[in-house]
């Protein structure tokens, strides 16, 4: 018999995931189940709003400390860990200026006019220049408060909105079938890259009004996830397909592919210092890479015994439909077909918690880590709180040290050999 952990784990030893909250659909009187499938969550990077696609072309847009003030009251009533959002005055699109409301930022339901299967925050750094040169006159002019969320939707175009107005700015529309996923560069240059059905990669400049810049082609199948290191310097993408992609984005060009999955990868997360690189697959599998050396880490198993490479590229119910690295860079979430949440520690190859999930789809860690988001077939979102630990002062330099170096530049350093290990995470 199968079994979700090794003989040498009890699963009652395991921790439960405490679960803090629900956002719910509205129940239409006469929905259908097809459409209804939360595909995607996403926290603004600056932890002010919260967004999720709930099924039947509709985005919600809620602002986070609302949300957890509802959800996880401490014991002297106020909200643990509601980061205050920014109120600062803002540019408008058209280059107007803004006051923001000294009040709590507006709720927006957005309907996108077709099922939205992934969605993305980015926000603007004005001394980011554009890819593009010899620009001289720009629609929009995005300022630094500028929050927008990208859209990628079910007929292949990706819609732009405003977050604090919920106006629409932007329509592109270049893919040929379904936009599967979305990714700003972190690095605030509004650079965004879809995913599609139909193969491709598409890189945009927000900051050309939109204009594409350049298709990443080498994908046989579907694309399904892509994702930024923290440096805006890689991207990784993963697909209806065994390989794991790594793309040079300052060249726009494939870097190499790493082999280790035996069935379709389907989500990946850098961690937060760029060393690492997390990728999740039908074969039950995650892994967590050395991206620069193109090196096994770590891997997390969701079926006992391991299948074999064979039976792994079949049907089974313990497909791990999500991966999430956590903002300190010491833990992960993955959502799997066999009805579970599990927070794991890159420390252990068992869980360190797990939560009852039916029908778990996607997962996303909020900006300061705190919150687990998990979306639904139901169209619905659970929230959980994130087993605490308080990181080592180690840790903290190796995270600092690593989101400047490469593994290669690390191998270097005339240090210690357990030292230069531990630096590599070869020394988990």
């Amino acid at each position: 018999m199968a079994a979700s952990f090794p003989d040498s784990v009890n699963e009652n030893d395991i921790g439960k995931a405490k679960f803090i909250g629900e956002l719910l659909v509205p129940v239409a009187p006469f929905d259908q189940k097809a459409g209804r499938e939360t595909w995607t969550v996403a926290f603004a990077p600056n932890g002010s709003y919260f967004a999720w696609s709930q099924g039947h072309r509709i985005v919600r847009l809620i602002p986070w400390a609302k949300c957890l003030k509802n959800f996880s009251i401490g014991h002297n009533g106020e909200a643990t860990n509601a980061s205050s959002p920014r109120r600062l005055s803002r540019q408008n699109s058209d280059g107007g200026q803004e006051i923001q409301p000294a009040d709590e930022p507006r709720e927006h339901t957005i309907d996108c006019g077709d099922i939205v299967c992934g969605l993305a925050f980015g926000s603007s750094v004005p001394e980011k220049q554009s890819r593009c040169v010899n620009i001289e006159w720009h629609r929009f002019k995005f300022g630094q408060d500028q929050l927008l969320l990208a859209t990628g939707l079910n007929n292949g175009r990706i819609k732009i909105w405003d977050v604090y107005t919920g106006k629409l700015l932007l329509n592109l529309m270049d893919h040929t079938e379904l936009v599967r996923d979305l990714t700003f560069a972190p690095d605030g240059s509004l650079m965004l890259v879809s995913a599609s059905r139909d193969k491709t990669l598409r890189v945009w400049d927000l900051k050309d009004d939109g204009n594409m810049v350049k298709v990443l082609r080498g994908h046989q199948n579907w694309v399904y996830c892509s994702a930024f290191s923290p440096d805006s310097s890689i991207l990784c993408s993963v697909g209806a397909g065994k390989a794991v992609f790594l793309w040079n984005m300052d060249k726009l060009t494939l870097i190499r592919k790493l082999e280790g999955h035996h069935n379709d990868v389907v989500s990946c997360e850098f961690s937060p210092d760029g060393a690492l690189l997390a990728t999740a697959s039908y074969d039950t599998r995650v892994i967590v890479w050395d991206h620069h050396k193109a090196t096994i880490l770590l891997e997390l198993g969701h079926l006992f015994p391991p299948p074999s490479p064979i039976f792994a590229g079949g049907a089974n119910d313990r497909w791990v439909r999500s991966v999430s690295f956590c903002p300190d860079g010491r833990h992960l979430a993955s959502i799997t077909d066999d009805r579970m949440v599990r927070f794991w520690s890159i420390e252990e190859k068992a869980p360190q918690a797990i939560g009852s999930l039916s029908n778990g789809l996607c997962c996303a860690f909020s900006a300061e880590g705190s919150v687990l988001a998990t979306g639904t077939r139901g169209g619905s979102v659970l929230f959980w709180e994130c087993p605490r630990s308080v990181a080592s002062l180690q840790h903290m330099c190796r995270m600092s040290i690593r989101r400047l170096t490469t593994t290669q530049q690390v191998e270097t350093l005339a240090i210690p050999t357990p030292l230069r290990d531990y630096l590599t995470y070869k020394i988990i």
